[in-house]
């Protein structure tokens, strides 16, 4: 799986380039080096393993966008990563990232994204290019730097129907955030959306994401979310009365008919039935708070990444999703086992969502919130089709599904052993 990955971002260099430079820009090895209609860029870490394309033509702006680039999780990760950037700082690139990429074209006046976005804009611009991994919503998203290699903004770009909604949605969603009082929250500002080429393209504003970070703390994490969850206020109703169902079950039953399509079914019919009843809290939530989406400064949270950003939800949402997302990229847990843990953890998690009642949540609510968004996010990857996609965790088969089907099974049988047996209680 890690050397399917690995191919498939070295391939997306090829879908990439001819969207951000189309014709009659082409891609070869060529181009004088006083040409200034060829483009250059450098592959980091390499062409068979690229994360990253940086400007070729200034250190100081290659630099700048490696050191802007990500906040490496490990000591030795880091070390690595400066080292680069010195060596891009020093012109020894040479040495460490040796691929360069160009794309070159005869006609002076060639359209491309990053002339698109200094006219927009009104300042020249560089553009370096993020690589990411195989998934059904990968977009290119292109970092905006001066030529003093400031990172001024983010462009997110849509390239087919599920990328131009979720940026069209994304654009909305930061929009209506730009009018809302948040005082614990802190989100990108949108510097430009529009239509270039027939693709939506959204520019943030750069958010000051290494500027006093500090460790993210608990209590204050769910402060943030909390506001984010009240942003329009909360309403309790009986889940068979609720907006968020009536558009659960339509997505749902949109869904092909594969094996995990007609499995996720099945149990979302029996944990409907049983909890039709029940009195659910809904709220807004973020649609995938994690930890690479955030960062914690000592007076604010800062949050990206708003596309999947729905104002009617479980209250509660954003926690569940944070813990899965922390323990199975962060923690390396066992996906299996995070999904139980999940579960398991669940009144801890949604108690700060409810501080009227004594901490943990209710625990059947709390199961049942738990289980609802594992519904849901199951009906998204189904959706978005990310297994065909080649995404990590696209099969849900595999991981998902199994977990989801035995503990709804506990769930809609009364007196039954709701703890998970990979992952007890208190982990």
């Amino acid at each position: 799986m890690t050397n399917d990955n690995t191919a498939r971002r070295a391939e997306y260099v090829n879908e990439v380039l001819p969207i951000l430079y189309p014709d009659p820009w082409r891609r070869d090895g060529s181009g004088a080096p006083g040409d200034d209609t060829a483009v250059r860029m450098i592959a980091v870490p390499n062409i068979r393993r690229p994360r990253l394309l940086v400007p070729a033509n200034s250190p100081k702006v290659a630099a700048a966008a490696l050191a802007r680039y990500a906040r490496p999780p490990s000591r030795l990760a880091r070390l690595k990563r400066d080292a680069a950037v010195l060596a891009l700082r020093t012109g020894m690139s040479r040495l460490l990232l040796r691929d360069r990429i160009t794309v070159t074209t005869t006609d002076p006046d060639a359209d491309s994204l990053s002339g698109y976005l200094s006219g927009v804009l009104d300042t020249p611009l560089h553009i370096s290019v993020h690589i990411g991994p195989a998934r059904a919503n990968r977009k290119p998203v292109v970092q905006l730097l001066t030529e003093h290699g400031q990172t001024i903004a983010f462009a997110k770009i849509g390239v087919n129907p599920l990328t131009q909604r979720l940026v069209a949605e994304e654009t909305e969603a930061l929009q209506r955030l730009a009018k809302a009082e948040l005082v614990k929250v802190t989100v990108p500002g949108v510097r430009h959306a529009g239509v270039w080429r027939e693709h939506q393209v959204l520019v943030q504003q750069a958010l000051p994401i290494w500027t006093d970070r500090v460790a993210v703390a608990p209590g204050r994490l769910a402060e943030a979310m909390r506001e984010i969850a009240t942003l329009e206020g909360v309403h309790n109703r009986r889940l068979d009365e609720s907006d968020y169902l009536a558009t659960l079950r339509d997505r749902i039953d949109a869904l092909d008919d594969t094996a995990d399509a007609r499995e996720l079914r099945a149990a979302a019919v029996e944990l409907l039935d049983a909890a039709a009843g029940e009195r659910v809290t809904f709220g807004a939530w973020h649609g995938d708070w994690t930890p690479w989406n955030m960062a914690m400064l000592a007076d604010t949270c800062l949050v990206w990444d708003w596309e999947r950003f729905c104002l009617e939800a479980p209250v509660g949402f954003d926690a569940l999703h944070y813990r899965l997302q922390h323990d199975i990229v962060i923690a390396r847990r066992d996906p299996s086992a995070a999904v139980d843990h999940c579960i398991n953890k669940a009144g801890a998690l949604l108690a700060p969502f409810f501080p009227a009642n004594p901490a943990p949540a209710p625990a059947r609510l709390a199961r049942l919130t738990a289980l609802l968004y594992l519904i849901d996010l199951a009906t998204r990857y189904l959706t978005d089709r990310q297994a065909e996609a080649g995404a990590r965790l696209g099969a849900l088969g595999t991981w998902l599904l199994p977990v989801l089907v035995r503990r709804v099974a506990a769930f809609a049988t009364p007196d039954a052993d709701v703890v998970g047996p990979t992952s007890p209680e208190g982990n």
